[in-house]
């Protein structure tokens, strides 16, 4: 980012800030200027970029100028107190650097340990976004979550070294190229050894957003791919699942759903999400695996083992945990994903709008004449 103005503020555009929003641009390079303000300008015209109009939900490419009004237009809000950092102590600063299970130029990649927050919250001190100073480069600069896991929920975590390349993965998860696979043990057998999952979710009213249920009304289009791995008579079964949409809490949802919860999850099976036998109380989720694209044409591909009380929970049950890996990666065509197809959509509902727009301007300047 370069200023080349001390009256109307010119900007260029960076490596690091290549594809995030404009709003994103504010926030990280100008945080005294509010959202509001910078709506403000959109509306009246003032915010450019290489020129033309400029919205806050614009994508920003390396080499674009963008403008905006000198410094004496702007109309500040008072500075964010700085986020106070403290130190991690030799044990926590050990524990990061023991998840970390791949590591390059653009990213970590981590093994999240059940019972850890991915970020924190009302009475939470103790999360992943925390602990990651532990990884922080030579000038102080720390990774950047591009993706989250619930709390009880272990595996893979995605974390980027760099702005631009976490600009980059969430992209790629935006997008639906990126693979996630997750293994799971349920209650009860699917009377099908595999299939698709399709049911909109929405946060259920009186759980303060913390719960979501299946709404075909209000929901959030949901989809996700499961087969079964193995099963323990009527029991139980171990499935592998890959979610195509991103939604809260989406795979314990949808597999209490269709009448299976995940084993341990209290919040969306109840009492029917335990069994006996010595099987362990705690959910039984974990992402397993993560395939997605690098920056460069490179791809990273990482696996991560699962917990103690997962792999016990296997053996008691009979599985033989060689089979979750025998199944070849499933990879549908994320165009095909209900969000691309909800974007374009809304695309081709915009353009027909503009069509319509210019054809009623057409016919008053017709009647003008």
């Amino acid at each position: 980012m370069t200023d080349n103005s001390n009256t109307e503020r010119n900007f260029t555009v960076g490596e690091d800030d290549d594809g995030i929003r404009l709003d994103r641009w504010f926030k990280r390079h100008l945080a005294d200027i509010s959202f509001n303000q910078v709506s403000r300008w959109a509306r009246t015209g003032q915010l450019r970029i290489d020129g033309k109009r400029a919205a806050p939900g614009n994508r920003l490419e390396v080499g674009q100028v963008l403008r905006i009004p000198p410094a004496d237009a702007t109309s500040t809000r008072e500075p964010r107190a700085k986020r106070q950092i403290v130190p991690l102590n030799d044990e926590e600063a050990e524990m990061i650097r023991e998840m970390v299970i791949h590591e390059d130029a653009d990213a970590f990649v981590l093994d999240k340990p059940p019972g850890l927050a991915t970020q924190g919250g009302t009475n939470t001190y103790q999360h992943l976004d925390r602990l990651l100073d532990g990884l922080a480069d030579e000038a102080g600069q720390k990774p950047k979550l591009v993706h989250r896991l619930d709390k009880d929920t272990s595996g893979v975590v995605l974390v980027a070294r760099t702005a631009r390349a976490a600009g980059h993965f969430s992209k790629a998860f935006a997008g639906r190229t990126a693979r996630k696979v997750y293994w799971a043990l349920i209650t009860g057998v699917p009377s099908a050894a595999k299939g698709v999952i399709d049911l909109p979710l929405a946060k259920q009213p009186g759980t303060g957003g913390e719960k979501m249920h299946v709404d075909h009304q209000q929901g959030l289009a949901a989809k996700t791919r499961w087969r079964m791995i193995d099963r323990a008579g009527n029991r139980a079964a171990w499935v592998e699942m890959q979610p195509q949409t991103g939604r809260t809490h989406q795979l314990r949802a949808h597999m209490a759903a269709i009448g299976h919860p995940i084993v341990g999850d209290a919040k969306y099976g109840g009492p029917e999400a335990f069994l006996t036998g010595g099987i362990s109380r705690k959910l039984h989720l974990h992402a397993r695996r993560l395939k997605i694209d690098a920056p460069g044409g490179r791809i990273i591909d990482v696996s991560a083992e699962p917990p103690s009380h997962f792999t016990d929970s296997l053996h008691t049950l009979g599985f033989d945990r060689a089979a979750g890996d025998a199944l070849p990666l499933d990879t549908p065509d994320p165009a095909k994903s209900p969000e691309v197809k909800a974007r374009r959509k809304a695309a081709a509902a915009k353009t027909a709008r503009k069509e319509r727009k210019g054809e009623r301007r057409s016919r008053g300047a017709s009647r003008a004449k």
